[in-house]
């Protein structure tokens, strides 16, 4: 239960966040799909940074416990292709449909109800997808570290360090 409630809290702070960084705009959306407009970018950057930071202090401290997910290519290939022709179509992304809704923009629901379609879809789909798409490209449960075979503190600076001149170059150009 307690884990429900923390689930709950994350979720009302970072739509909070997505919120109040205006990326729930469909202007700022449409604008990420153009690449004329990189708030949407520099949001998530920011938040993978900020995860990658907090998820790896909290297991060195023991408190919690990482569940690395299988890297499988065909069906990360396939559903990226899958949510950015959604993401086209509809000009929302899942995470900000949700936050449009919730400031009143009702055309988003349109993403809402194509979410559960492709849910229900996938649920049907997957006994099919396990023996095709989720055969291409197996490299079981890696992470960067493991694969370079040094400690996560020794890759957490370096990709801080690309983002704070990637964010540093967009600023500059505009972006």
């Amino acid at each position: 239960m307690i884990q429900l409630i923390y689930g709950l809290i994350t979720g009302l702070l970072f739509g909070f966040l997505l919120q109040k960084g205006r990326v729930l705009r469909y202007d700022k959306q449409l604008g990420a799909l153009r690449l004329e407009d990189m708030t949407i970018v520099k949001f998530m950057l920011s938040s993978v940074i900020v995860g990658m930071i907090g998820i790896y202090a909290l297991h060195d401290l023991g408190l919690v416990k990482l569940s690395v997910k299988a890297t499988i290519v065909g069906p990360v290939v396939l559903g990226g292709l899958i949510f950015g022709i959604g993401w086209g179509l509809l000009g929302y992304c899942p995470g900000t449909s949700m936050g449009a809704v919730g400031e009143g923009r009702l055309d988003a629901l349109f993403g809402i109800v194509g979410m559960i379609a492709g849910a229900a879809l996938f649920a049907e789909a997957y006994p099919f997808l396990l023996k095709t798409v989720y055969t291409w490209g197996d490299f079981g449960k890696i992470t960067i570290p493991q694969v370079l075979g040094i400690n996560h503190w020794l890759i957490i600076p370096v990709f801080v360090a690309g983002a704070s001149l990637l964010f540093r170059w967009l600023e500059k150009t505009g972006l």
